[in-house]
């Protein structure tokens, strides 16, 4: 009987040596997808309200106005609020910088996010929403290529999965990639585990395939709580916002160029963070124009990555 207790103590103190390291901290960037990010396609995807509250052109003071949705009731916000808002700004004219809704700045700066540059430059940045590809995106690399600018695009997971030529050539031109999710949710809507999974597996996709990781997030639909914002920051992201954007997310409504330029040199302000859509062929036709542009008025076309 002793001899069995004196065996089976040596067991348990031997066993642990030879299964160290058998069991490890599993490192989520190096997973492969699961199937997860390929296993939607565009035809997945809810593109409805791609950024709530409207803005026209008619709307001389250019407000996006916050909104609490009634989405807010499905998930527990836990130690955080849950108040789900869409974000804001409020146009000022003669290139003033805009007013964010209140709070919202001094929310963003709690959890580490932007929405514009430093106010005291001229110096503006360039974003791209690629939810889905309506032909364009090739035209807006050449453009920013042949003026030598960075930009930051935000892809989707059936964006990584459908195009990834173009990606290549966003990372390999010298662009900033960022996180646009997997599907396109309103973020505050899901769970803990739902936001990690639609933020962090489109990031493995992309790691996998371009060996890079992805910093920035833009919030689809511009929705946001503070429970939103928390998880993020501590997924190791910075939300991203914008302190100009239009409606030129519609792929039937086509102004021309003239249209897009001048709405954006109106609007143009110091440490502009401007969000235009790759699906609109007004963008990608005045695109040249409005760089050159801001060049002449004195601003400079600033690099995401530079944003302390």
């Amino acid at each position: 009987m002793r001899k069995r207790v004196i065996f089976f103590i040596s067991l348990l103190i031997i066993i642990p040596f030879f299964c160290n390291g058998c069991v490890k901290k599993i490192d989520k960037s190096k997973l492969s997808d699961l199937g997860g990010v390929y296993s939607y396609n565009m035809e997945d995807m809810d593109f409805s309200v791609e950024i709530s509250g409207t803005l026209s052109e008619g709307d001389s003071a250019g407000i996006f106005d916050a909104k609490v949705s009634t989405a807010e009731q499905a998930v527990s916000g836990g130690l955080y609020s849950n108040k789900i808002f869409s974000w804001g700004i409020r146009r000022k004219p003669d290139h003033q910088i805009p007013d964010a809704d209140p709070g919202a700045p001094e929310l963003l700066e709690k959890y580490g996010g932007i929405y514009i540059g430093d106010t005291s430059k001229k110096e503006i940045y360039l974003t791209f929403d690629e939810g889905y590809e309506n032909g364009y995106t090739a035209k807006i690399l050449d453009t920013l290529r042949d003026n030598n600018v960075k930009a930051l695009f935000f892809i989707t997971g059936p964006y990584l999965k459908e195009h990834q030529d173009l990606v290549r050539r966003m990372v390999e031109e010298g662009h900033t990639v960022g996180n646009h999710t997997i599907r396109h949710p309103s973020l505050p809507t899901l769970s803990d585990s739902e936001i990690e999974e639609e933020v962090l597996g489109l990031e493995r996709a992309f790691k996998e395939k371009f060996g890079k990781s992805m910093k920035y997030l833009r919030p689809p639909r511009g929705e946001y709580s503070e429970r939103s914002l928390a998880i993020t920051q501590k997924l190791g992201y910075v939300n991203v916002f914008w302190s100009f954007a239009y409606d030129d997310w519609h792929r039937d409504k086509i102004r021309g160029a003239d249209y897009a330029y001048n709405i954006v040199m109106r609007n143009m302000h110091n440490g502009a963070i401007l969000l235009l859509h790759a699906v609109s062929k007004d963008n990608a036709d005045a695109l040249d124009r409005i760089i050159k542009g801001a060049r002449e008025r004195g601003y400079t076309i600033g690099n995401i990555e530079d944003i302390k």
